[in-house]
């Protein structure tokens, strides 16, 4: 890029972008205008010749068709008082032709317009007149250049007798084309004017839409773009105004699992074509509006923003939450189990003043029954989930969500046909699916009249079946494939992440293994959360 404004300085050639132009489109006007002009003027030469040998022509075949001109031949001596040259004269000074000669057979003048040439032989060859031929052409005599037209005589009976020949003054024809020419510069001057008026104004537009930068400038900032947006550690998709990609940068490709050699065969595709239906293609394409917008896409969490352009497109950016939301996660089980651990904490502190109470009283009977009591009912609540829960760390998230539950004064219980063995594919995944559904039951379920969580975790063949019920104020049927949505909450957001993604990832979780996840009414009224996962189980 550099030696073109090299060689631009070097001539004196403006820099900016929009002077370039002009002065091309102005060049290239004005060389459209001449050669139309050169392009007009040629074949107008050669019609204003035509033109003249013809009028010669038909001037030499009227004056051929007076039978008195053949008679004059036949009848009279050639002399400058003669008949023929009477007629002759007469019909030069009508016609404006600049010459009227008659001929006889033996190519001598019988009238001229110099009398003292009357009976001298022509000075052009006449044997195709005397042959009976008639002649068109733009040829040299005594009287200078002129353009011609020779007819042969002919008596009554038909005989040649002699020829007429005419001749049209060559200078007539110049001026005829050198006044054609100030009218046709004319109107060249006024194309090349409105040529020229349309390339200033075409010139400002692109002046405007360049930001009147030099095409170095508009090569650098390209060059940076390219640099730039397939280098920043954030997604980015440009769309255009009808819904089509424009670009994808190589971290957009790679947050939406896209193959790095399908970047190029995205652009002009529609981006539902590229994505696929869903809340990612929603976000991206504006149906969804707001700042911060979450999205899964796989197995990602994404935040997307989407900005509009100037032309009617959009430009959205991508930045991954996946290990901040399961950072936040593993939080938000670390605060339950510190509720946990400091409710146990509480209710063994009660129990321990209990205990030493009973013992300064001296009712050692009365502690002896309560310490057997409390350490029963733990280990009847640890035993009643593993008898029936044999993966460890479901039974481990059962016992802790239950001690959870006990101090938020909701009863957790498992269902009397949960039976699980210890055979899951990916007992990781089931555990984040079952510890989202009890998280949301036992808050649905926290503010009711009678509050319960059941659980029931069941194995049908290689099938596993997860249901949760609670005796909150249930899911309205309009409102249930919508709160598997991403984004969609009735709580207010925590400090460290975004609501509205449980559901979202427990359904992604379930159809991920081939499964599904639904949402229904309770027995009792409540909500009630479903999912099976096929091949679940070994």
């Amino acid at each position: 890029m550099r030696f073109p404004l090299m060689s631009a300085r070097r001539l004196g050639l403006p820099r900016r972008a929009v002077s370039q132009i002009l002065l091309t489109q102005l060049a290239i006007a004005a060389g459209v205008a001449v050669l139309a002009t050169g392009l007009f003027l040629a074949p107008l030469s050669a019609q204003l010749d035509d033109q003249a040998m013809r009028r010669a022509l038909a001037i030499a075949q009227s004056a051929a068709a007076d039978p008195a001109l053949a008679a004059g031949v036949l009848s009279s001596e050639p002399s400058a008082d003669s008949p023929v040259q009477s007629s002759a004269e007469r019909i030069r000074r009508a016609t404006g032709a600049k010459y009227v000669v008659v001929l006889d057979l033996d190519g001598n003048r019988r009238s001229h317009p110099s009398a003292d040439r009357i009976g001298l032989p022509v000075s052009t060859d006449p044997s195709d007149a005397l042959a009976g031929r008639e002649v068109m052409e733009i040829d040299e005599g005594t009287l200078g250049r002129s353009a011609r037209g020779k007819v042969p005589l002919l008596a009554t009976d038909g005989e040649i007798v002699g020829a007429v020949s005419v001749g049209i003054a060559y200078d007539s024809v110049r001026d005829r084309l050198l006044g054609a020419i100030p009218g046709l510069l004319a109107y060249a001057g006024g194309a090349l004017a409105a040529g020229a008026l349309a390339a200033y104004l075409l010139s400002r537009r692109i002046q405007r839409q360049t930001r009147d930068l030099a095409f170095s400038d508009i090569a650098g900032l390209l060059a940076e773009r390219e640099a730039m947006l397939h280098s920043i550690r954030e997604g980015v998709i440009a769309l255009a105004p009808d819904g089509r990609v424009r670009l994808v940068n190589d971290e957009a490709a790679r947050l939406l699992g896209l193959a790095p050699d399908a970047i190029d065969g995205c652009a002009g595709r529609p981006l539902e074509d590229v994505l696929g239906a869903g809340r990612t293609a929603d976000v991206l394409s504006g149906r969804v509006t707001g700042r911060d917008l979450l999205t899964v896409q796989g197995p990602r969490v994404l935040v997307a923003n989407r900005m509009p352009t100037e032309d009617g497109g959009a430009v959205a950016t991508l930045r991954d939450r996946t290990e901040l939301e399961h950072l936040g996660r593993e939080l938000d089980s670390t605060r339950g189990l510190i509720d946990a651990l400091r409710a146990q904490d509480h209710e063994h502190a009660n129990r321990l003043h209990t205990l030493l109470g009973l013992l300064e009283l001296g009712l050692h009977e009365e502690a002896v029954e309560f310490v057997t009591e409390v350490a029963g009912l733990h280990r009847t609540t640890a035993e009643q989930v593993t008898e029936k829960v044999h993966d460890p760390l479901l039974a481990a998230l059962l016992v802790g969500k239950a001690a959870v539950a006990a101090e938020r004064g909701v009863p957790l219980r498992l269902a009397c046909s949960t039976l699980l063995p210890d055979r899951l594919v990916d007992p990781g995944g089931l555990v984040t699916i079952l510890g989202n559904l009890v998280d949301n039951a036992l808050d649905a379920a926290a503010g009711s009249s009678a509050p319960l969580v059941e659980v029931e975790l069941r194995a049908e063949g290689r099938t596993a079946v997860l249901r949760v019920c609670d005796s909150g104020p249930g899911v309205p049927a309009a409102r249930r494939e919508e709160i598997f949505t991403e984004g969609w909450s009735t709580k207010q957001p925590k400090a460290h992440r975004e609501r509205g993604l449980g559901l979202a990832l427990v359904r992604r979780l379930a159809e991920r293994q081939g499964g599904s996840a639904r949402a229904g009414e309770a027995a009792d009224g409540g909500a009630e959360f479903s999912v099976v996962l096929p091949e679940a189980l070994r």
